[in-house]
């Protein structure tokens, strides 16, 4: 996989028989200025896109970044908050995987070789040929444990552990 530049999208999407808007390049910038670690929902990416004072269209946003992880450019991440997320496809060794608590939405990254590896080995098996391989294990987090989930938690209670990759 290579590191995607507007000239590297550029070509991808010629290549493909589609353009590279101003709206896809800005996207694009987007996720590559995002620290390692923080993922997008399309609606966290038009408030962003709103900040940087450039604004797109909600239906927009969620075509582009649609057809961007298609490429490969982008994963397509199933977190727990129930809407799909988005970061930037890096190649390993920054392939990861997620832990995500259901109750209070907590993301931990995580990486695994032996996922990767067995992953590659099953594709190379049927002949196809890898994009990405993502692992995301659906959990309880210690705090929501210590307070008796799921019947003792308060219907109000919120978990403390709040880090600034949770999403």
């Amino acid at each position: 996989m290579i590191p995607y530049t507007a000239n590297t999208l550029k070509a991808e999407l010629n290549s493909r028989g589609w353009r590279l808007t101003p709206q896809r390049e800005k996207i694009l910038h987007v996720f590559q200025n995002l620290p390692r670690g923080d993922h997008l929902s399309a609606e966290e990416l038009q408030h962003a896109l709103e900040e940087r004072g450039e604004p797109i269209s909600l239906s927009t946003i969620y075509r582009s970044v649609k057809l961007m992880a298609r490429m490969g450019i982008l994963r397509e991440l199933e977190l727990a908050e129930g809407h799909k997320h988005y970061e930037l496809h890096r190649p390993h060794p920054h392939h990861h995987h997620h832990m995500v608590c259901v109750q209070c939405n907590k993301t931990v990254e995580f990486n695994n070789d032996s996922i990767l590896k067995q992953s590659l080995r099953q594709v190379e098996k049927e002949g196809f040929q890898l994009i990405d391989c993502q692992l995301t294990v659906t959990t309880i987090c210690p705090e929501a444990l210590r307070m008796g989930w799921p019947s003792g938690l308060p219907s109000n209670w919120a978990c403390t552990r709040v880090i600034s990759e949770d999403r």
